[in-house]
C-alpha cells in the first residue's frame, strides 16, 4: 500500500469509528439494567450484563483506535509504521472485538451474510433498542472488516517476512 492509500484508510476507518461511537455512547448513556429488563428473568439479566459489558469494552476500544488515528493524521509526517499498526489494532480489537464479544451475546452466523438477512443471532431475545444498536453496528463494523482485511493476516505475515520484530 502506497502512503497515500494508507492514510486514506486512516481517514475512513476513524469516521466509521467515529459514528460506531456515537452510536454507542448514545446507548450506553439512555440504558442502564433496569431500563433493559422488564421482568424478573435472572437469565435476562445476566444476559444483558454481559451485552453491556461487551459494549463498554467495545466503546473503550473504539475510542482508543479513533484517537490514535487522529493523531497518526495530525502529525506534520505522516508516519505510516504507526498509522498501519494502528488500523492493525483497530481490526484485531474493534472488529473482532464486535464480532466475537467475551460474553457471547449474540454471534454472526456467515449462512445469512448473502442472503441480504441479518447475520447477527442473538442468544436471547433482547429489546428492540439493544437489537437496533447491535444491527447499526453490524453494518459498520462490517464495513471495517471488508476495508481492513489486509490487517487481518496479511500485515503480520509481511512484517514477519521484513525480519521486524512484531
Amino acid at each position: 500500500m502506497t502512503t497515500g492509500q494508507v492514510k486514506n484508510l486512516c481517514e475512513t476507518t476513524r469516521t466509521k469509528l467515529k459514528e460506531a461511537i456515537a452510536k454507542m455512547e448514545l446507548f450506553l448513556n439512555h440504558y442502564s439494567l433496569p431500563q433493559l429488563l422488564t421482568e424478573n428473568d435472572p437469565a435476562m439479566e445476566e444476559f444483558y450484563r454481559g451485552y453491556l459489558s461487551d459494549m463498554r469494552h467495545l466503546l473503550v476500544f473504539c475510542e482508543v483506535s479513533y484517537e490514535k488515528l487522529g493523531g497518526s493524521l495530525r502529525r506534520p509526517n505522516f508516519n505510516e509504521e504507526y498509522a498501519e499498526r494502528t488500523l492493525y489494532d483497530v481490526y484485531h480489537n474493534c472488529v473482532n472485538g464486535f464480532y466475537y464479544p467475551q460474553n457471547e451475546c449474540y454471534s454472526e452466523d456467515g449462512r445469512y451474510a448473502y442472503t441480504g438477512q441479518d447475520a447477527i443471532r442473538f442468544r436471547k431475545k433482547p429489546s428492540r433498542e439493544a437489537r437496533n444498536l447491535t444491527i447499526e453496528l453490524s453494518k459498520i463494523f462490517e464495513e471495517l472488516r471488508e476495508d481492513l482485511t489486509y490487517y487481518e493476516t496479511d500485515y503480520m505475515t509481511q512484517r514477519r517476512m521484513q525480519g521486524e520484530r512484531v
